[in-house]
């Protein structure tokens, strides 16, 4: 069992978990993740390590609660605990001195870029972060950001924080101002990150994606992480999850994450309902008991 140390949202429906994991946190490195299961009869669900602290023994993550598992995780509290806990897994992100280091994120995908980002900079980059959003109430974890880059750039779908826009916009501001990236890190949905990949292989920027949302299982063996990468298939929780953006298939991706939408709605679905009786049966126990 692994306590929660610390759990509170930091966006609706997004929720940071502090967790006790000294073992993960000493052995971790940007771009690796963990396998958690938050009951015995739970599913196994994948989860980016936003940050650790080697010395304190705790692992950060942060949830969306999109889907039964995580929207379940996300009913946690402070105190609590998590069944099993499974890390670091996955390939580090190779990190080197490219000169320019601009890191994109969307949603909770800025979660996922922060360890890559401080990474960049302590190679000896300078880090540019773009992180964008549908609104600013769902933009997370800029001031961590702010932190370890040079420079934050804001992007939202309706213009309620930074540019107008999308992050493609902000890049190409970017370079409208005679900065040019020699190396781009994108995390987000699949069609953020396939826009970036557009975007960078016309102007020639080497671009790298994370394809952490495909993954299941996080040991190679369900294979429904599977993905063509270079005209090649591969395993994203075992071979990546970090790949040459230019290089992927993102139209097949799509389709594969689409696979079980369905399943996984009704199941989502089955989890609320649960939770609603659940509240209102605890209602009338206190409306009984008082």
């Amino acid at each position: 069992m692994y306590k929660i140390i610390k759990a509170e949202f930091i966006a609706p429906n997004v929720k940071s978990f502090i967790l006790e994991a000294p073992h993960i946190a000493k052995k971790r490195q940007a771009g690796q993740f963990i396998i958690l299961r938050v009951h015995d009869k739970g599913e196994r669900i994948p989860i980016t390590i936003a940050d650790s602290n080697t010395e304190e023994g705790w692992i950060n993550i942060i949830v969306q609660g999109l889907g039964k598992t995580s929207a379940h995780l996300n009913t946690l509290e402070t105190g609590d605990y998590l069944q099993d806990l499974v890390g670091p897994l996955g390939l580090p992100t190779h990190i080197e001195n490219w000169g320019t280091l601009v890191c994109m994120s969307g949603g909770v995908g800025t979660a996922e870029a922060l360890p890559i980002a401080a990474a960049g900079k302590a190679a000896g980059n300078r880090v540019i972060s773009i992180i964008g959003a549908r609104n600013k109430d769902l933009i997370i974890a800029e001031d961590q950001m702010a932190e370890v880059v040079d420079e934050v750039r804001i992007s939202t779908d309706d213009g309620s924080a930074g540019r107008h826009g999308l992050v493609t916009d902000v890049l190409q501001d970017l370079m409208d101002e005679g900065i040019t990236p020699d190396m781009i890190v994108a995390i987000g949905p699949l069609p953020m990150m396939a826009a970036v990949s557009n975007q960078t292989k016309e102007i020639g920027i080497p671009t790298m994606v994370s394809l952490n949302a495909i993954m299941v299982d996080g040991t190679g063996m369900c294979g429904a992480c599977r993905a063509t990468v270079g005209g090649k298939t591969v395993f994203v929780c075992v071979d990546g999850p970090e790949f040459d953006g230019h290089q992927v298939d993102f139209k097949e991706l799509g389709s594969r994450q689409r696979m079980y939408k369905k399943q996984e709605e009704e199941s989502h679905k089955c989890f609320l309902e649960r939770q609603m009786k659940k509240m209102k049966a605890e209602q009338m126990k206190v409306e009984v008991t008082s």
